[in-house]
């Protein structure tokens, strides 16, 4: 068996393969945030796909920290209801689901004001964010818990905390977004006291598989490195957070130079810290999958835009490596 469709243990449960569907944000929900036909599509396609589990987009926990108007939001108890039907059906295909809570900070587009750690913008077609006092940062991290409690309540089985990308989590980790004096910057450990807070928050009433997205190279000189969340990831695993999901980029403005596998050193160089990653960014082959895991390089693998283009991704992953996989169906097997 290839190593990519391994059953995979992931804290509490089980995933059939190593093959995650990447948060993607859609931008196909209404000002109020609530789940459509599309997200019901769309999620559930990659489902009956085979992939092991399915991530949903950066979902709102608060209405002001939403990235766009058009995000899938968990601000409410109203929220369950369609989230909880988009769970039923995408486990209907034996697939695992999980949900990114996340909160855009300096990045937010909708109306009203944008919070930050420091009053920098983004760059100057972004509004100048105000900084957050000691109060915003409460309010945050209470958000991050009650969302925790409703994706629980919708029934997921895996959270992920967006950390990643330049949004507000990310902003307090680095040091080109956070100038701060007082307890939340400076010093790393400093830095990383939001992140803390709302592990601690969010690991108060959720007991399965924890996640973290991460950028873990600025791409600027003075921001973090690799390196740095080496560090950053043993902090974390003493919080019991099981899985980094490990990116990079869109603290600031900057020039990537993006290849196929080009954010797999990252994942490699944060395992050193002793805690399981996820590896994400121009896979887009079986083959490809397979040697990262085969190297150790990663535990998951988190497929993107490949998914996008194809849906079946897992299937034909598996014919590249030779193996027979789970049809989503019984009819299916006259094409599988």
């Amino acid at each position: 068996m290839a190593k990519l469709f391994e059953p995979y243990q992931l804290q509490s449960i089980l995933l059939k393969n190593r093959i995650v569907m990447a948060p993607m944000c859609m931008y196909e929900a209404k000002d109020d945030g609530f789940v459509q036909p599309f997200h019901i599509i769309h999620y559930t396609s990659r489902a009956m796909g085979q992939v092991g589990l399915v991530l949903l987009e950066a979902t709102g926990i608060v209405p002001e920290g939403r990235i766009s108007n058009r995000d899938l939001g968990i601000w409410s108890d109203a929220h369950i209801e369609g989230l909880s039907e988009l769970v039923g059906q995408m486990k209907a295909f034996n697939a695992k689901t999980g949900i990114q809570l996340a909160h855009a900070g300096r990045k937010a587009t909708v109306e009203g004001p944008t919070y930050a750690p420091s009053a920098i913008a983004f760059d100057e077609t972004y509004n100048t964010p105000t900084e957050m006092t000691t109060e915003d940062i409460a309010y945050v991290v209470e958000a991050f818990k009650q969302g925790a409690i409703r994706a629980k309540k919708a029934g997921f089985d895996v959270l992920e905390i967006h950390g990643a990308h330049g949004y507000l989590i990310s902003e307090f980790l680095s040091p080109l977004t956070n100038k701060r004096q007082d307890e939340y910057g400076g010093s790393p450990e400093n830095r990383y006291r939001l992140l803390r807070e709302v592990i601690d928050a969010v690991r108060s009433i959720w007991e399965g598989p924890l996640l973290v997205r991460v950028s873990a190279k600025d791409y600027r000189d003075g921001g973090l490195e690799p390196e740095d969340y080496v560090i950053f990831a043993r902090w974390m695993a003493a919080q019991n957070v099981d899985l980094i999901d490990v990116s990079s980029g869109g603290v600031v403005p900057a020039t990537i130079e993006a290849y196929p596998l080009y954010q797999v050193p990252f994942s490699e160089t944060v395992k050193i810290s002793g805690i399981p990653t996820g590896t994400v960014g121009l896979i887009t082959t079986g083959l490809e999958a397979e040697r990262i895991l085969q190297e150790n390089k990663a535990d998951l693998i988190f497929i993107g835009r490949e998914l996008l283009r194809d849906p079946y991704f897992p299937y034909r992953a598996a014919m590249q490596l030779g193996i027979e996989i789970e049809t989503p169906s019984p009819t299916y097997k006259r094409a599988w």
